[in-house]
């Protein structure tokens, strides 16, 4: 009987010992590493370029904005107006982030990695999904505040402060809409494919090729179709529970939309396209982890 000629070999490998910090710990490093996806932190030069050059844009025009209000004593923007001249940023903004959190991974074949234990299938979408919103967030809100600390310092008296402090926070609840209803889309979009220039096409496509839409039911001879129109377009979407909401703050010549008795439609189509948009994006996930 011969005996066993197998050999053990050493070769250094250790058990991890360290502690075990956990599914929380685990999504948190993914939202913030989204948020820097974003951004293009922590990666090549080149990623830099776009989303910089538009940080830069929206913070040239909200010190345009302050400067203008300093020197001709009046505002010139309203905090809710700024997030409205700058929507069509936030479309570029999104076609390029997108695909850059969810679309990379897909084409990787990396996500069986983000499924194993201890993450459940739902918080990698739910952490990408919250890292946009993040960025798109802070891509209006930053020259927001930026805009109130510049009229907080010419303002006389703690009142006025209080004052301006009080349309703050309205422009600040609108730039998280805007947030929210367009990273809800723009991820979904991006979800679908592995290719990143097909997510940022599909992305800018669906943005900006609803709007002739919007156009055509505007002009119907139909009055509840015309106040309607806003509903078929994200963009205008948004902009239809702003009006509802705060008027005062968006249509300063006392013209605009005329919503009619609308205006909780447009909130509850917000709402309904915001949750659609996490539903499929969790359900788009499930079917990939069952792969």
């Amino acid at each position: 009987m011969s005996e066993p000629t197998g050999v053990i070999h050493d070769i250094g490998y250790q058990r991890y010992t360290g502690p075990r910090l956990g599914r929380r710990h685990v999504f948190g490093a993914m939202y913030r590493h989204g948020v820097r996806t974003a951004f293009g932190l922590g990666r090549s030069a080149k990623a830099k370029i776009f989303p910089w050059l538009l940080v830069g844009i929206v913070l040239m025009v909200a010190v345009a904005a302050t400067a203008m209000r300093t020197q001709l004593g009046q505002v010139v923007m309203t905090y809710a107006q700024f997030a409205d001249n700058m929507s069509w940023l936030v479309i570029f903004f999104v076609a390029v982030a997108a695909p850059e959190l969810v679309s990379r991974d897909l084409r990787s074949g990396v996500l069986p990695l983000y499924f194993s234990r201890p993450l459940p299938t739902a918080d990698y979408p739910l952490a990408k999904l919250l890292a946009l919103v993040t960025a798109l967030w802070l891509l209006l809100g930053a020259p927001q505040l930026l805009m109130f600390l510049g009229a907080a310092f010419t303002s006389d008296g703690m009142g006025a402060v209080w004052d301006e402090l009080l349309d703050l926070l309205p422009g600040l609840l609108y730039a998280g809409l805007w947030a929210a209803v367009f990273a809800s889309v723009g991820l979904l979009i991006a979800s679908l494919t592995g290719k990143r220039a097909f997510a940022a096409g599909g992305i800018v496509a669906v943005f900006l090729m609803t709007t002739p839409i919007v156009g055509v039911l505007s002009i119907l001879p139909s009055q509840a179709a015309n106040q309607l129109a806003g509903i078929a377009s994200p963009s205008t979407l948004v902009q239809g529970v702003g009006i509802w909401t705060m008027r005062d703050q968006l249509i300063t010549e006392g013209e605009g939309p005329d919503l009619g008795s609308f205006g909780p439609v447009y909130a509850l189509v917000a709402v309904a396209l915001i949750a659609a948009g996490v539903a499929l994006l969790l359900a788009r996930y499930r079917k990939v982890a069952a792969r």
